[in-house]
């Protein structure tokens, strides 16, 4: 294959990577050829996950990491860096959500989904960057939403979040373009998810998400996570600072 659209030799760290999106990231990643490391909350699901794919042939590590909590990032990056010694793929897909009106939500509810949303992310990345410009082809990829581009029923601090990394992704870009680290960020839409399944599966909810959909379909995790994989590959290599909706249509549609 074209060493434009593979990632042998390459080392990627995905958070939130057992689940939905996640799990589809690392699955195309390991295809690509990249060697994992696996970032999620349940050390459980974790173990088993990789135990299944040490099986099946592929390289893969992983740790149980609440990123909403205070110093995890640094904590990860470390044990990357005592097993692995490099990085060159950082892909920030954990993320959560609360759906309640603007005026219900708690303190300690927007400080656990800024927290997480946001917060996670930007620590991640910077402590990430000493591995990422030593790599001297450093990709980051924001898994973030439509939420962040436009009105949706996913909560004001949701859509919040999701903005911001938004403007991350283009002052990274940019900041860091001479260490040789490309940023960018996937904005999905609907897709059929854990997080989303309690949305997906309300008849009267879904009608509406179809509805605002020109291609009259929900999205799949394989999709996003090729989209994703995309922007890793040198194939990509002078894409950086860009918000890619991966959403049928949705945000091209005025009406």
């Amino acid at each position: 294959m074209n060493a434009f659209w593979q990632l042998t030799g390459y080392r990627a760290l995905v958070t939130g990577g057992t689940k939905g999106i996640g799990e589809a990231i690392v699955k195309q990643l390991l295809e690509f050829g990249a060697d994992v490391f696996i970032v999620a909350r349940d050390n459980n699901l974790l173990q088993q996950k990789l135990s299944d794919y040490r099986q099946s042939g592929f390289s893969v590590d992983g740790l149980a990491v609440d990123m909403s909590q205070t110093g995890a990032a640094t904590q990860l990056i470390e044990t990357v860096k005592e097993r692995w010694g490099s990085l060159d793929i950082l892909i920030n897909n954990a993320g959560t959500n609360i759906r309640k009106p603007t005026v219900d939500y708690t303190t300690d509810e927007f400080d656990f989904l800024l927290n997480t949303n946001l917060r996670s992310g930007y620590e991640l990345s910077k402590a990430a960057y000493p591995l990422l410009k030593k790599s001297g082809k450093g990709s980051i990829v924001f898994v973030s939403s439509v939420s962040g581009l436009t009105h949706t029923s996913s909560g004001s601090i949701y859509g919040m979040t999701k903005a911001a990394l938004h403007q991350l992704t283009r002052n990274l870009a940019v900041e860091w373009a001479t260490d040789n680290i490309r940023v960018n960020t996937i904005a999905p839409w609907y897709v059929l998810t854990p997080l989303a399944e309690p949305v997906l599966t309300n008849p009267e909810k879904l009608e509406g998400i179809l509805k605002r959909t020109p291609m009259n379909r929900t999205g799949k995790p394989e999709e996003i996570a090729a989209s994703v994989s995309f922007l890793c590959l040198p194939a990509a290599g002078y894409i950086t600072g860009q918000t890619i909706a991966v959403d049928g249509g949705m945000t091209a549609w005025g009406m």
